[in-house]
């Protein structure tokens, strides 16, 4: 897996560090050519972000998702996005209760730790809107009362690719909420093959028995140590650096002709915590460049717009992210 090279030195960070290693290698033997996903996943749970995963139908997003509920131990709750979906059937309604002539707060399935929230973009707006407020405040506001939501709580969404029918891009302000941004794409000769295989085992009734599952007290002490790990000063003007060419011509002045809009400092926090996570993924309390450079595309790309003509000339996001990091170079 990306990152996963435990050596820790002290015995609470050994246990720790090595158990989120056993939930990282159980994940993929079940998610064929999917590591950098599993990665992105743990680092989310790890920083109490959310995760938008991007792909074509039957590229086991879902699946990837389902794979780490079943090996944590919080409640988990599946949504599957349609045209005709309300905002209460996320976050739950007040109803009348005769009985008690009062109204009584039925929670919907956010109030869950763990959400799949499953093809998002062929929910209607109002429905992406209602999920704002979870994702950024962790609490549900209801009839004139605000409800607090779990700890941990992850909101992991799946969408198809936005020129598929039946769609309705997110909006930029709850784009700006998921931490990370994974594309998947269709697996090699070999993957598939490699799936065919798992799957046939899958019906055949010989699937490895789940063990202990990661527990909340270990998912807050593991982030207690994913807060400790070190960030250099020079790593951080590096990320810093990264994000202002973005917004000024340090990247290159026909890579900042291209930037409608540019990654706000959420960018720049949330790659700092991306960073820490995936080194300590890695047996490390400190962070270095590479990690950035890994992390770079998934969390910054997805905050960045672009000019109408850059998106008609072909230009992507991640293409200039990508751009920005052969210009931008560590020091």
């Amino acid at each position: 897996m990306e990152g996963v090279n435990q050596d820790f030195s002290t015995g609470d960070e050994t246990d720790i560090g090595l158990r989120f290693n056993r939930l990282a290698q159980n994940l993929e033997a079940g998610l064929i050519g999917r590591l950098a996903l599993v990665d992105r996943l743990l680092m989310a749970l790890l920083v109490g972000g959310h995760v938008l995963i991007e792909g074509a139908p039957g590229l086991a997003k879902t699946r990837a998702v389902k794979q780490l509920s079943n090996h944590v131990d919080t409640t988990f709750a599946r949504i599957q996005c349609t045209p005709d979906l309300m905002p209460a059937d996320l976050t739950g309604t007040p109803i009348w209760r005769p009985d008690r002539s009062t109204f009584e707060f039925v929670a919907g399935p956010v109030f869950h730790s763990l959400i799949l929230v499953d093809e998002i973009n062929r929910a209607p707006p109002k429905v992406q809107s209602a999920l704002l407020e979870a994702m950024a405040e962790q609490q549900v506001t209801a009839a004139g009362k605000t409800y607090p939501l779990p700890d941990p709580f992850m909101v992991v969404a799946t969408q198809n690719p936005i020129e598929h029918e039946g769609t309705f891009p997110l909006p930029e302000a709850q784009l700006d909420r998921f931490l990370f941004h994974v594309t998947v794409d269709f697996p090699d000769a070999a993957a598939e093959r490699e799936i065919l295989d798992l799957v046939e085992q899958e019906r055949g009734g010989s699937v490895p028995v789940v063990g202990d599952k990661i527990s909340i007290g270990e998912i807050q002490r593991a982030r207690l140590q994913v807060n400790a790990v070190h960030l250099s000063p020079a790593l951080k003007d590096y990320i810093v650096r990264l994000v202002m060419a973005t917004r000024d011509e340090t990247g290159g002045a026909d890579t900042r002709a291209k930037i409608e809009y540019s990654v706000s400092p959420r960018g720049s926090l949330s790659l700092a915590a991306t960073v820490k996570a995936r080194a300590f993924l890695g047996g490390r309390d400190y962070g270095t460049p590479e990690d950035v450079q890994a992390l770079a595309g998934d969390v910054l790309a997805h905050r960045l717009g672009l000019t109408w003509k850059a998106i008609a000339e072909g230009d992507t996001p991640r293409g200039v992210i990508a751009t920005i990091l052969d210009r931008i170079v560590p020091l």
